[in-house]
């Protein structure tokens, strides 16, 4: 084997190659200036694997099927079946790689053997197949990327590479590898590379594509750096100058989940067909869409072949997830969900000119009416929520007008309604509906909230009082957030005053402990402010030093309660603490 020297160009050598090129892609007025000196090259690669073993992050995953179902069912409407397959098989995916990790197992169990739960779904658009991937990888935490399958050639063709993917995964996780490799990719409309029947000659984008993707679908080895990408090139020299190593990056398939999704028009027909002909006895005169697509439950690998996947392919995508077309009434209950994206995007339009909203049920059904006949599932909710309140989300900012409600007459008649509203803006009868529909909204989300109370405090190990839920349901509306969110920031808090109260036993030897109103204080005013509630505590108690030198002298070994009165009135709350500790 040649020294590596060898094949490594010197300094002058590099620079009048790359220069070269820059030129030539981006003309003569753009010159690139390296070092002189080189350091020295190592003799050889470092081994990749290992680079990448270093960089893997453990993944501390215990989710069970039924708790992921019932986030999803918060936010996802209709769709039990498929959430129910989702939620089962992501996470087994995710629970067998911690038991391999943690029997020291994973690397010994490499692609022989190893059957990954990689899933295809099938369903119309606008069902939320996407979100509810996107919502799946943000709860575990794992970077997720999609692509569409239109826009990818097999590799050494000109067009996107199936592994560009892969790297992108890397990105999404800010360049960490380890992470990278328990990622999520999402690729949608698969139902397009099907081979096409006739066709003579290479066909690079259908057939091509799926034989691109076995190899990732399983195992493979992906290298970061592409050679055609003068980017990678670059950093890739730059990482060299600096430490004299030539670090060959990739990125393991392996336990990398691959979904994959389209609506596969016409594969009813083939299902039909199939089950006539085993004289099943199914009608074969059936019109509907509705129908139709009963018969995908029926589907099986002969189908997805007739409709044309290669048998290779289809056998890597064991897990099948079928959507359900939304009607009227699922339109309407995402409108209404206090989770959901619509409404809540609306608001956040409107309140960044401090304008806040709200919408009446009946609104919100003929909306929903509008939406469905636009036959795009729930995308077509965003378009028609647009076309009725684009003029005044234009004019509405120009005005004293704080509060607004979108009634039924104003999606029917959005300029004349728009006009009136205009002429009289603070209607006392608009303003008495705006609180009645906003404490509506409250109650809607506190007995959403009632209902999951034991899972939230077994989860986040905290009471959930009637002031704390108040506070939780208070600043996911003035935030226009789901309440999950401000649990999650509730709980951070929480556990920063505590880790402030071991800090202060370990710094004096004297114990202290926040009350429920007092760690309460400190959310509202770290929610209101944005402030870090270890960095409020540190300056609640900041003078209490030599008070509580005087107090333990009385009292010893004891333990002293902060309230709320201490958060509000610091000083005050400690010169009683003093007093009365000495008048006893």
């Amino acid at each position: 084997m040649k020294d590596t020297k060898d094949k490594i160009p010197d300094a002058k050598e590099l620079e009048k190659e790359l220069n070269e090129y820059i030129q030539k892609k981006y003309g003569g007025h753009i010159r690139l200036a390296l070092p002189t000196i080189f350091p020295k090259l190592d003799s050889d690669f470092p081994d990749s694997k290992k680079m990448n073993e270093e960089e893997n992050i453990d993944i501390r995953f215990d989710m069970k099927p039924e708790e992921l179902e019932a986030y999803l069912d918060e936010y996802i409407v209709k769709q039990k079946e498929a959430k129910e397959i989702l939620a089962t098989k992501i996470c087994t995916h995710f629970n067998k790689i911690k038991l391999l990790r943690d029997t020291k197992t994973l690397d010994s169990y490499g692609a022989v053997g190893n059957i990954k739960n990689n899933i295809i779904m099938i369903g119309p658009t606008g069902v939320g197949k996407t979100y509810l991937i996107k919502l799946i990888a943000q709860k575990i935490g794992v970077p997720f990327v999609k692509g569409d399958a239109t826009k990818f050639s097999e590799t050494g063709y000109v067009g996107g590479d199936v592994e560009d993917l892969v790297r992108d995964l890397v990105a999404e996780a800010n360049g960490n590898i380890g992470l990278a490799q328990y990622g999520i990719i999402y690729i949608d409309e698969i139902d397009k590379i099907a081979s096409t029947d006739g066709l003579i000659g290479p066909d690079v984008s259908r057939t091509g594509v799926q034989r691109a993707l076995l190899k990732p679908l399983e195992e493979t080895e992906v290298d970061l750096k592409v050679p055609h990408d003068i980017m990678s090139q670059l950093e890739a020299l730059d990482e060299f100058r600096k430490t004299g190593k030539r670090k060959k990056k990739t990125v393991n398939t392996r336990n990398i989940l691959f979904i994959v999704s389209g609506a596969f028009n016409g594969l009813e027909e083939i299902i039909m067909k199939r089950l006539n002909k085993q004289g099943i006895g199914f009608g074969a005169d059936i019109k509907s869409k509705e129908n139709k697509e009963r018969f995908l439950s029926f589907v099986n690998s002969e189908d997805f072949m007739s409709f044309g996947f290669e048998s290779e392919f289809i056998g890597r995508l064991p897990v099948l997830a079928i959507y359900e077309r939304l009607g009227i009434e699922d339109l309407y209950h995402i409108l209404k969900n206090p989770n959901g994206s619509v409404i809540s995007n609306k608001k956040k339009d409107f309140k960044s000119y401090d304008i806040d909203v709200q919408f009446e049920d009946d609104a919100l059904s003929i909306i929903a009416e509008k939406a469905f006949k636009e036959g795009t599932g729930a995308r077509g909710l965003v378009s028609a929520v647009e076309k009725v309140l684009l003029k005044f989300e234009k004019k509405l900012p120009s005005t004293d007008i704080k509060k607004f409600i979108v009634t039924k007459s104003i999606v029917e008649n959005p300029e004349n309604e728009l006009n009136k509203l205009i002429s009289n803006p603070q209607n006392e009868e608009l303003l008495n509906l705006f609180e009645s529909l906003l404490n509506k909204e409250k109650l809607v989300i506190k007995e959403s909230i009632k209902k999951r109370k034991e899972d939230i405090q077994k989860k986040y190990n905290f009471k959930l009082t009637e002031n704390r839920l108040d506070m939780i349901i208070n600043f996911a509306i003035e935030r226009i957030v789901d309440t999950n969110t401000i649990l999650d920031d509730l709980s951070v808090i929480i556990t920063r005053v505590k880790e402030f109260e071991e800090w202060f036993f370990n710094k004096f030897n004297f114990k202290i402990s926040f009350t429920d109103d007092a760690v309460d204080r400190i959310a509202i005013e770290s929610f209101r402010f944005n402030l870090d509630a270890y960095e409020m505590s540190v300056d609640i108690m900041k003078n209490y030093e030599h008070g509580l030198k005087l107090i333990k002298e009385k009292i010893g070994d004891g333990k002293i309660i902060i309230t709320e009165e201490a958060v509000n009135d610091p000083e005050g709350y400690l010169d009683r603490l003093i007093k009365e500790s000495y008048s006893d």
